[in-house]
C-alpha cells in the first residue's frame, strides 16, 4: 500500500512514521511511503504557497496551483484516480471501519491543511474524502495524517489477531489486560485468566469489553455487532446500573 502526504512539512511525517509499527512495516516494504512538499511546486520565487482570501477576513489561505501540481506529479502514472483525504474538522470522524476500508486501497492521498484554510477550488477538484479526528483544533493536517495512516496492511503487526481484536473492533472497546506478577499492590489477575479454561477466558473477556464500553462509551453500543448472548449480558448490565442509581 502506498501513501503519500501533501505537506509543508514533510519532514514531520518522515519522522513520525519511521517509528514503531509503522517504520518496521516501512522498512520491511509492507508500505510505502512519500512525504510531498507543497512548497516545492510553487512558482513564486519566494516559494510562497499562501495569499490573502477573497473577501476579507483574519489569515491566509493555501493557495490551489502548488496543490494540484503536487497532487498532478503523484498521480502521473496511477492507473486510476486515488482516494484523496483531506484532513478537515469539517469532515466525518475518523473510526475503525473508515480504516479498514482505507487500509484496502493501493494508494492513498492525504492533504494536509494550514493557516485559515485551503482553497474551496482545489477541493473541488481533487478531495474524494473530508476526515477529522475529532471536535478541536490543530496547527495543520500532519497528526492527523499520520494518525490515519491504518496499520490494517498484512504483515504490519507481528501478530495478526492484534489487528482483529484491538480496541474497537465490533465497535466494543477492548477488554482489561493483565501480565506478571499475579499480584501487584493487593491486586490480583482475575482467576478466570488463570484457570487455562480458553472458553471461561473469552466469555469473561467478551463481557468486560461489554462493560466497559457501556461505562465509557455507551454511543458506541448502538452501532455494535451483538450477539443475543451480548444484548443479554447488556441488559443484565443496565438493570443493575438502574438499581445502583
Amino acid at each position: 500500500m502506498n501513501f503519500h502526504v501533501l505537506t509543508l512539512f514533510p519532514d514531520m511525517i518522515e519522522a513520525g512514521l519511521h517509528t514503531s509499527v509503522t517504520g518496521r512495516a516501512l522498512k520491511n516494504g509492507y508500505i510505502h511511503l512519500s512525504a510531498v512538499n507543497i512548497r516545492d511546486y510553487s512558482k513564486d520565487k519566494h516559494k510562497h504557497v499562501d495569499d490573502y482570501p477573497y473577501g476579507g477576513g483574519a489569515g491566509m489561505v493555501m493557495q490551489p496551483e502548488p496543490i494540484y501540481l503536487a497532487y498532478e506529479d503523484v498521480t502521473q502514472n496511477m492507473e486510476k484516480k486515488p482516494r484523496v483525504v483531506y484532513v478537515t474538522p469539517q469532515g466525518s470522524v475518523f473510526n475503525q471501519s473508515m480504516a479498514e476500508e482505507f487500509s484496502k486501497e493501493e494508494d492513498l492521498i492525504f492533504l494536509c491543511g494550514h493557516y485559515e484554510g485551503v482553497d474551496e477550488r482545489i477541493l473541488e477538484e481533487i478531495v474524494t474524502d473530508y476526515v477529522s479526528i475529532g471536535d478541536y483544533v490543530l496547527t495543520g493536517g500532519e497528526l492527523p495524517a499520520m494518525v490515519m495512516v491504518s496499520r490494517l496492511v498484512p504483515g504490519v503487526l507481528n501478530n495478526e489477531e492484534s489487528a482483529e481484536f484491538e480496541s474497537f473492533h465490533d465497535n466494543l472497546l477492548e477488554h482489561p489486560q493483565y501480565t506478571r506478577p499475579v499480584e501487584f499492590r493487593g491486586r490480583k489477575v482475575p482467576d478466570v485468566l488463570l484457570s487455562g479454561h480458553h472458553g471461561n477466558i473469552d466469555k469473561w473477556r467478551r463481557e468486560q469489553s461489554l462493560k466497559r464500553t457501556l461505562e465509557r462509551r455507551p454511543d458506541l453500543i448502538e452501532t455494535a455487532i451483538l450477539s443475543k448472548e451480548d444484548e443479554k449480558y447488556l441488559k443484565k448490565l443496565k438493570k443493575g446500573l438502574h438499581e445502583s442509581e
